[in-house]
């Protein structure tokens, strides 16, 4: 094989791999969409997907008008220059065998992410119109700025200021518009008390949400790994060891988040303890490629302090209602990863790049404030603007019904749950013979029958309601089968008693009325005595423990069959025919 021949399949393959990055890295957006929606309440999912679409709909043709220009261009070290739709020639700034377009690409799916990151922090009470709007200047200006900085050969770049794949580019930048965004635009209904303490407002639905955290652990081995852009020249290895240190950093911040929440809150929390992954993920971003794995783990354990500890700090200090913790991932360990770069790097990093490492922290937290005075000051000014014209938040009324209707139309994201009015019709045939109309009485026949001797007051009809714990309910079932019920109408409920049932966290937030699921079990008897139904019930539902449950004891004044029209006892007693 001729050299010529090696070089085009070294460039192909280092263009393929930076491809497969860039894919990974959109799919990201799914993994954000499902984390927020599953993080927060039913009535504001379609809300939520919209506001993802949007990022990465509106991030990416502003990125092409003059994102681009402005990160990779080389007019100066502060601004890279204006390049109206991508025209101008970048063959220096390519890595090594890669093609302008898959450069462009990859670059383009970072500038969404990072704009995704804070509809997270703001949801449930933005106005969709706004949104668009801040999203757009996020991939407009401020992101593309601190990129150039950063990766485009700006100033902080030639210091000697590391961040390999987007700690401080990409998630410190967007947890910070995230926690200026939440601040202005205040807290949920609901979400503090009157002397300011938060109430937990759970997610409705915590599966997605963990969904939402594998998309986005599965896709980070992109996001990390394909910042290498080459598979050449010691680039596969390089990505070896990136995937390694991302995936174990994110496996022990999940680890050590479900230790401390475990100890901090009595239970491992499912949903903090979720957040910890993608925190240890956050962290490890900016050294992942000049860290030893060691390192990595330690990282990702002092990532899981930081995001528990942050997050509570963020809601319970300074008041700032972030539904799904994005403050506290992307801000709070996008800094710490930044800055942790300076503090692990190895010693061969080090030494091949001529650093020592009270230099070299000392320029990775030069960098983390310039990004934040930077950034603060641009999206400050962008919400005020906004807040000051249009309006950054819907009213109340659009609140408390939730966005997914005044803001889209859509009765509820998820239809089988939606109200059924209007919904069902069918085409007019008018060639179509119309049948006549029967009375009500012919239509619904109702047979009479002449009372039996004995009346159904003569026998005394008693209602059992019990509700009882669900790990109890077969226990219980079998049992009334044994002593003679062969009736009962079974209901999955929720409820608590007069204690407000036992005490929760959600996300470190106490839960200030806990309705526990339970089974609600109702049984109408004649002839078994009542006394041996509760006597039962009682010696199977009994543990000692608060929540055994209640049984309620009803008189019932008659029963009536509607197939056969009997009454009182007899209505009880015979088989139903099939």
């Amino acid at each position: 094989m001729s050299n010529s021949n090696i070089t085009v399949l070294f460039s192909d393959v280092n263009t393929m791999w930076t491809l497969i990055g860039a894919a990974l890295v959109f799919f990201m957006q799914a993994g954000f969409a499902a984390v927020e929606a599953g993080f927060t309440r039913a009535k504001n999912s379609g809300n939520i997907i919209m506001k993802n679409l949007m990022d990465f709909s509106i991030g990416t043709p502003l990125y092409w008008l003059v994102g681009f220009g402005i990160m990779f261009g080389t007019h100066s070290a502060i601004f890279g220059g204006i390049d109206l739709f991508t025209t101008g020639d970048y063959t220096d700034i390519l890595p090594s065998g890669v093609s302008f377009s898959a450069y462009f690409i990859f670059q383009t799916v970072f500038c969404a992410t990072a704009a995704t990151i804070v509809s997270g922090a703001m949801a449930e009470r933005t106005k969709f119109s706004s949104y668009c709007i801040y999203s757009a200047v996020i991939s407009l200006i401020i992101y593309p700025v601190s990129g150039h900085w950063i990766w485009g050969g700006g100033w902080l770049a030639q210091l000697g200021f590391h961040d390999f794949a987007g700690s401080t580019a990409v998630h410190m930048l967007g947890g910070l518009c995230a926690l200026i965004g939440a601040s202005i635009l205040g807290a949920r209904i609901g979400k503090y008390d009157k002397d300011g303490n938060p109430k937990a407002i759970p997610g409705h639905n915590i599966p997605l949400g963990a969904l939402g955290v594998f998309i986005l652990w599965f896709c980070w081995f992109g996001f990390n790994g394909a910042s290498t852009v080459s598979m050449t020249d010691g680039g596969a290895e390089l990505a070896s060891v990136v995937f390694v240190n991302t995936n174990l950093a994110a496996a022990m911040a999940t680890l050590a988040t479900m230790i401390i929440t475990w100890i901090r809150y009595k239970k491992p929390d499912v949903s903090m303890t979720l957040n910890g992954s993608l925190a240890g993920l956050v962290a490890i971003t900016a050294g992942c490629d000049c860290v030893n794995t060691w390192a990595a783990a330690v990282i990702g354990i002092i990532a899981a302090f930081a995001v528990v500890f942050g997050i509570e700090f963020v809601d319970k200090v300074l008041k700032v209602d972030d539904p799904v913790g994005a403050v506290g991932v992307h801000f709070v360990n996008g800094l710490l990863g930044t800055i942790l770069t300076g503090v692990f790097a190895s010693n061969d990093y080090l030494s091949a790049n001529g650093l020592t490492r009270g230099y070299f922290v000392g320029i990775q937290c030069l960098g983390a404030l310039a990004v934040i005075v930077w950034g603060g000051v641009t999206i400050t000014i962008t919400f005020l603007i906004i807040k000051k014209t249009i309006g950054l938040r819907v009213t109340r009324e659009e609140e408390l019904q939730g966005l997914d209707f005044p803001e889209h139309g859509l009765v509820s994201a998820y239809a089988d749950f939606q109200p059924i009015f209007a919904t069902m019709s069918a085409p007019i045939n008018s060639n179509a013979i119309e049948a006549p109309k029967a009375d009500i009485d012919d239509a619904v026949p109702v047979v009479v029958r002449t009372p039996k001797a004995v009346p159904a007051s003569d026998i005394k009809l008693t209602k059992i309601e019990i509700f009882v714990r669900q790990e109890c309910f077969e226990s219980l079932k079998q049992a009334m089968l044994d002593i003679g019920i062969t009736g009962m109408t079974v209901t999955n409920i929720l409820g608590c008693g007069v204690q407000k049932g036992k005490p929760s966290y959600y996300r470190g937030a106490v839960q200030e009325i806990t309705l526990h699921p339970r089974i609600q079990v109702e049984i109408v008897v004649s002839k078994v005595p009542v006394r041996t139904v509760i006597e039962t019930a009682k010696k199977v539902m009994y543990t000692g423990h608060t929540g055994d449950g209640k049984i309620f004891v009803y008189d019932v004044e008659n029963v009536i069959k509607v197939r056969t029209g009997e009454e009182g006892v007899d209505a009880l007693q015979d088989e139903e025919q099939y």
